[in-house]
């Protein structure tokens, strides 16, 4: 029997599929802090890893927890840490951290009602600028929103293959409904995984921060394999070594900020349905989403031309897509969120020019009903 990869038709939370999906695309560690609504995947995890090999720990804190996957990256493993929005905000030095030091790691955010403590068992999608911009500079991460346990398994797998490819930290943007709910989960026997890529050179030609090709992306070899390898959260040339020149920081972070953002194409991954015909257009991601599909079928059945767009990438954010929707002949962009308007903000600066944007902002703690959205497709056209 296979382990790692735990292969049938499953009853899963979200929770539980994004345990299943981090073991099977080779997580060998994960470092967390318990907390509300993450809470089922460090439980699960604290068996599972021993299956198969890995190591838990469960640390002080969150700006621990994630210190000690960067280490367990450096040093040639695939980690993982989860947590909600408050432990997002006592890890962002080490997010940094890892974008410098171009670390590869998966950060599972279940996201909760904030600010603050806010309702720790409620929803909300109040992160995705905090996963993005919360920590000091400019860089790039990925960001991957799954609307059920299913995608909490695939895109889990995925973005530990994002992650060895890019070496950006990669999330997972959850939230509680998604992390709670329980669905049939169905794992393939074999997963596609990506290792990170390895020096070609010997020890002695090697540089840690030399680009080999176009990708932007140098190779990373593990501690203790002969190479040298430093991880400093300065800025630095290609040998590593800090430096403060203007050139340098240039250099260094275009690369950080290019080799994510200049592959938009490659990393975008959406779900849409009936823009052929569409005046109006629903944008959503996470577990929104879920209701929007519930509302654009009921009013495509009452001869309401209506199309979907579902997000499952956030960042990088899919311009070109979004662009291409708003070229069509539409009358609106409805965009629902549980937050104030955050990633609708994204939508206006890509998509105002052509057409009009609508936000649907809910607080958190409920999720839009599907006959709110119908009602206001209905509105619009």
């Amino acid at each position: 029997m296979n382990k790692r990869i735990l292969s049938g038709v499953h009853l899963f939370q979200g929770d539980e599929a994004c345990v299943e999906g981090a073991i099977a695309a080779g997580c060998n560690l994960f470092a967390g802090y318990p907390i509300t609504p993450a809470t089922e995947i460090s439980e699960r995890l604290s068996w599972r890893l021993f299956d198969v090999g890995g190591i838990f720990v469960q640390g002080a804190d969150e700006l621990d927890s994630l210190t000690i996957v960067i280490g367990a990256a450096c040093a040639g493993w695939k980690a993982m840490t989860a947590t909600s929005g408050n432990g997002i905000c006592l890890m962002q030095e080490c997010i940094g951290y890892a974008a410098i030091t171009e670390t590869p790691c998966v950060i599972v955010d279940v996201q909760r009602a904030g600010p603050g403590t806010g309702v720790a068992t409620k929803t909300m999608q109040g992160d995705v600028y905090q996963v993005r911009y919360g920590s000091n500079g400019d860089y790039s991460i990925i960001a991957l929103a799954p609307e059920s346990p299913q995608e909490m398994f695939d895109l889990t797998v995925e973005a530990f293959n994002l992650s060895e490819i890019y070496r950006v930290p990669t999330f997972i943007l959850s939230d509680e409904i998604v992390g709670h709910m329980r669905e049939k989960v169905v794992i393939p026997e074999k997963v596609k995984i990506v290792e990170r890529k390895k020096p070609k050179v010997p020890p002695q030609e090697f540089l840690p921060f030399k680009v080999e090709s176009d990708t932007d992306v140098p190779p990373m070899p593990a501690f203790g394999e002969g190479y040298r390898m430093p991880v400093s959260g300065l800025t630095h040339t290609e040998t590593g070594s800090p430096s403060t020149e203007y050139e340098v920081q240039k250099k260094m972070v275009s690369r950080l900020w290019n080799k994510v953002e200049k592959k938009v194409e490659e990393i975008t991954k959406i779900e849409s349905a009936c823009l052929e015909d569409a005046k109006v257009v629903v944008l959503a991601y996470g577990s929104v989403a879920r209701s929007v599909k519930s509302a654009v079928l009921e009013a495509r059945k009452n001869g309401l031309k209506v199309g979907y767009l579902r997000m499952i990438t956030i960042w990088p954010f899919p311009d070109k897509v979004i662009e291409n929707i708003a070229k069509r002949e539409l009358k609106a962009i409805i965009f629902p969120e549980m937050n104030m308007g955050k990633i609708v903000r994204e939508t206006e600066r890509v998509a105002g020019k052509s057409t009009e944007v609508i936000s649907f902002p809910k607080p958190g703690v409920e999720l839009h009903k599907p006959k709110e959205i119908y009602n206001l497709i209905r509105r619009v056209i």
